[in-house]
């Protein structure tokens, strides 16, 4: 038997391009880490970026669904070779990409029960599914479905107020209309559909595993206040699909013992207990120790608002996710998908690539840029709706370039910040002396960007030291299932150590950039008419 304090934890993030693993201890302490990369470790599925791109319907993006079986089979192996000790692992929970759908044909649940623990899982599960190319989250193909689904409840605001966000084409809602009404005999031949969360997860539970709550409210099928599958919208998608789909469970619902194909192949404990799978943006909420009050910003290519709402607003551009911590609160999202590459692309007008210099510029330029103000977005930003450079003066004017690199530096660095802040408070968050910004993701570790963002929101800006969040979080919630209501979400995770305090606002903070969020939203206004 294994003692409390040596216990370890298990966690998978089955990411668009990868999956990770990831062993820790029972203090949360990272033992092990492993990872198999889709394009290169599985050449022979042809996989770009972990996708494959139709070359005759160039909005349809899938992913072989046996190759993510088969990654499993490889990451176990090589979890083994770094050193883990399977028999002390006493929960397993995971995270995966959202609005991926993985369609398990007639009889696939009792392949599931009677693995042959001699066999690779991909050799055994290679007939398991009635589409074998999962539709994922960059499919773009499904325009009609959406608009049949709005209609189904009344209108885009219908949808989002029930649902959390108006029909879009990557949500799994539209994908499975798409596959009842494209592939008639394939759902026909479908048992239940998955998320590739819950898909995942079946593979260790031995049976096909629910979808959590919080994964199944970025669907566009499930009514985020009653928690249950909206009929209309199921009668909209195809035929018979709450049997297809099953139930919902909370997030860190603790499903049962580990299928014994895992027990008699890798040595695992038949004690270990499975936890719910979840969506990786709600993983990576229990992977940031995100609480009431703080609102994340994580730094990427895209960049997005991560907010925890006690009651969110209806908004047709954002994202309304049930919370994997407290059922009584809201995850929302807000995508910007003009991040890193634009920073990148100013600062290489600017100063020739120089991050220093850019820094220098933006620091050299006084809070509020003299009442310049401006929007860029290189591809078509989807909040606000636009694309192109936009550059305002003090009097409000709208000009063709800015009076020096330094204003125009800060411009885009403000805009971008002003422009996540006035989109969070129309969402339902409000900024207050108890708020905290949390900053992840590349320009995280840029302190001259940090303290625009620390001044915008006039709110204290930490960093957290870990990367991964998706990854840990899967490891956290397994202790959190594990030990249920004998301890909570905090007391598990109150060992980690403490995000750090990158930097503080300026005391004139909010009298500056107050004024500078209604000068915002009057300039998207005009713009956007």
């Amino acid at each position: 038997m294994v003692s409390n304090d040596e216990r370890t934890y298990l966690g998978f993030d089955l990411s668009t391009q990868q999956l990770k693993a990831v062993v820790v201890n029972d203090k949360l302490q990272v033992l092990h880490q492993a990872t198999v990369q889709f394009d290169s470790d599985l050449p022979e599925f042809r996989t770009h970026g972990g996708v494959v791109h139709d070359k005759i319907h160039p909005h349809v993006v899938t992913a072989p669904t046996l190759m993510w079986v088969k990654a499993i089979d490889m990451l176990m192996d090589r979890l083994t070779v770094s050193g883990v000790d399977y028999t002390k692992i006493a929960a397993i929970s995971g995270a995966a990409q959202q609005h991926g759908s993985v369609y398990w044909q007639n009889g696939a649940e009792n392949t599931l029960k009677s693995l042959n623990a001699s066999e690779f899982l991909h050799q055994q599960l290679a007939t398991s599914f009635s589409v074998t190319n999962s539709p994922v989250w960059m499919d773009s193909s499904t325009s009609k479905q959406c608009k049949e689904l709005e209609d189904a409840v009344g209108g885009p605001e219908k949808l989002a107020e029930i649902t959390g966000s108006r029909a879009y084409e990557r949500f799994t809602g539209a994908q499975i209309a798409k596959i009842a009404q494209t592939k008639p005999d394939a759902y026909k031949a479908t048992e239940r559909i998955s998320l590739v969360s819950s898909f995942l997860c079946s593979l260790f539970l031995g049976k096909i595993a629910p979808i959590d709550i919080v994964d199944g409210s970025g669907m566009n099928l499930m009514n985020i206040h009653t928690k249950k599958w909206d009929e209309r919208l199921l009668d909209a998608c195809g035929k018979n699909l709450l049997e297809k789909l099953g139930e919902t469970v909370p997030s860190n619902t603790n499903l049962g013992n580990i299928s014994n194909y895992f027990v008699e192949r890798w040595d695992f404990n038949p004690d270990c207990q499975i936890i719910a799978f979840t969506g990786d943006n709600s993983a990576s909420l229990i992977g940031m120790r995100l609480n009431e009050g703080w609102l994340a910003v994580s730094l990427g290519t895209s960049d997005t608002v991560f907010l925890w709402l006690k009651e969110p607003k209806l908004v047709l551009d954002g994202h309304i996710f049930c919370n994997p911590v407290n059922p009584d609160a809201f995850l929302a999202l807000l995508c910007f998908k003009n991040g890193s590459l634009t920073r990148e692309r100013i600062r290489n007008n600017c100063t020739e690539g120089s991050w220093d210099i850019f820094n220098q510029l933006l620091d050299s330029t006084p809070r509020g840029n003299f009442g310049n103000i401006g929007l860029y977005y290189d591809k078509q930003e989807i909040i606000p709706f636009l694309c192109g450079d936009y550059r305002f003066n003090k009097a409000g004017d709208k000009i063709i370039k800015f009076t020096s690199l330094e204003v125009e530096v800060r411009a885009l660095i403000e805009g971008q910040f002003i422009a996540k802040r006035a989109f969070a408070e129309d969402i339902g968050f409000n900024l207050g002396k108890n708020t905290k910004i949390l900053a992840t993701g590349g320009a995280s570790s840029n302190k001259s960007i940090l303290q625009v963002i620390a001044d915008v929101f006039n709110s204290p800006v930490y960093v957290l030291e870990e990367a991964n969040t998706a990854m840990l979080g899967a490891a956290y919630q397994a202790k959190i299932g594990l030990l249920g209501k004998e301890s909570t979400y905090e007391e598990v995770t109150s060992c980690l150590p403490p995000p750090k305090l990158a930097c503080e606002p300026y005391q004139d903070a909010e009298d500056i950039y107050g004024a500078m969020v209604k000068r915002y939203r009057n300039i998207v206004a005009a713009l956007t008419q």
